[in-house]
């Protein structure tokens, strides 16, 4: 009995001792050969990125634990993700392959060939730690009834005031900041300004088609048609066509490809609609046309409202896709994504830059303190502005709609262009041209551009 025993206990301790040196080779393993996921993304540049920080920090601390690294092998801008993101599913010659995790909206999922790439974020998450997510958030990037956007930061429309001058027009012409909080203001204001600035454009909007979406729907009227193949063209969208076409007429709207950043900075435009995000690439610096140099200041107002609609502004902001690979990949990525949407790491993510966190309890508990901590007098004009927004407004989702896209990229291209067809024609004849009939002009060009 007692060799018996003897013989056992020896056997369980070569047992034990080959399960620990296991574990141990199995913890070396983990450590000298992790899951390396790649991830594109929009927060930044590559080499000034919150998000790339955040990176770093989850790669030298979660990661180094789990075995898992997360590698940024992309940063730009939503259009150029985009494009990437449909030439490597359409595997057009010379594109890369798809990233495990890359920054989308709808319009991107809804554009690629075969959506069934990406992974529904459902197969990882409980009910409950989906629960935690704001819902308007986590809605939009619900697709055919799949979760395949996981929100980690969002974002709405404001205005951003290049304060310098406008105090500067505005001890010569009266104008105030006040106006600025309706359309009708900054249109009026925008005339002024032209004429003042001997024709320097006043707005520059990043995005035209969110001005038309979003006045026409505040105004009670559908944007997009009973098909969802086309617009409306009701009277809505006639009430916000004129004073944006009057006020392109007359040179005080931008109306030049890019983003706002450019005109801001050369101060050809003065005031910007934008993503609350853009103040990431906004310099304090102005440079003139004569290459003379000057510092300024900006401050940021919630989104300008027509006078007789409702407080509609557009929620923007992306969210993360993951694509489909192994279960491994997979758990990796997700272990990565819960860990950016934890309320303190995602409060730190979202307020460095310049969006809202994506969970209620980051917003109620830890946004107010972040606020309090804010140096910059430039962000906390911003998260005033947004915290405004949050409680005014009402945010406007843009329809899931297969056409989204290609109308959005038609109405930017041909809007523009309409406006400065009339624009040009009225330098040409000195102000003598009728405005009306070009208004009217512009509009009945638009609707044979892109069709109704």
């Amino acid at each position: 009995m007692k060799r018996v025993i003897t013989s056992t206990l020896s056997l369980i301790i070569v047992f034990t001792s080959v399960l620990l040196a296991s574990g141990c080779y199995s913890d070396r393993k983990a450590s000298s050969d992790p899951v390396t996921l790649t991830i594109w993304h929009v927060y930044g540049a590559q080499t000034d990125s919150p998000l790339n920080d955040l990176i770093d920090e989850f790669n030298s601390t979660v990661g180094k634990e789990e075995g898992i690294q997360v590698e940024v092998t992309m940063v730009s801008n939503n259009n150029s993700i985009h494009e990437h993101v449909l030439a490597s599913a359409n595997e057009e010659p010379g594109s890369s392959e798809l990233p495990d995790i890359f920054c989308s909206y709808p319009k991107t999922v809804l554009a690629l060939p075969d959506d069934d790439i990406l992974v529904d974020y459902r197969d990882y998450f409980t009910d409950e730690e989906l629960e935690a997510y704001n819902e308007n958030f986590l809605s939009e990037g619900v697709i055919d009834g799949r979760q395949l956007i996981l929100p980690i930061a969002k974002s709405t429309e404001v205005t951003l005031i290049n304060k310098t001058l406008f105090d500067r027009f505005a001890d010569a012409t009266g104008a105030k900041l006040s106006d600025l909080a309706t359309w009708e203001g900054v249109f009026k204001a925008s005339e002024k300004y032209a004429k003042w600035s001997g024709g320097k454009s006043f707005l520059v909007h990043d995005f035209h088609f969110n001005y038309f979406q979003v006045g026409t729907e505040s105004l009670g009227e559908a944007f997009f048609n009973k098909t969802g193949n086309g617009l409306s063209f009701g009277s809505a969208f006639e009430q916000v066509w004129e004073p944006y076409a009057r006020t392109a007429i007359l040179g005080g709207l931008w109306l030049k490809g890019g983003y706002a950043t450019e005109p801001m900075r050369t101060a050809d435009a003065i005031v910007s609609v934008v993503s609350s995000a853009s103040i990431l690439y906004y310099s304090d610096q102005v440079t003139y046309s004569d290459n003379t140099s000057e510092k300024v200041e900006y401050v940021a107002m919630p989104a300008p409202v027509f006078e007789n609609g409702k407080k509609l502004v557009m929620q923007r902001g992306g969210g993360m896709c993951l694509t489909k690979s192994t279960p491994e990949r997979e758990k990796a990525a997700v272990t990565f994504l819960k860990w950016l949407t934890e309320p303190e790491v995602n409060t730190r993510f979202a307020v460095q830059a310049g969006y809202m966190p994506v969970t209620d309890e980051a917003f109620s508990d830890y946004m107010p303190k972040a606020i309090e901590e804010l140096t910059d007098p430039e962000y906390k004009s911003l998260y005033d502005a947004f915290l405004k927004t949050y409680d005014e407004y009402t945010f406007y989702n843009a329809p899931q709609l297969k056409k989204y896209l290609e109308m959005e990229t038609a109405f930017e291209e041909n809007s523009r262009l309409c406006m400065a067809d009339v624009r040009q024609r009225y330098m040409e004849s000195e102000g003598s041209e009728d405005m009306n009939s070009l208004i009217s002009q512009s509009l009945d060009d638009l609707k044979k551009t892109i069709g109704d």
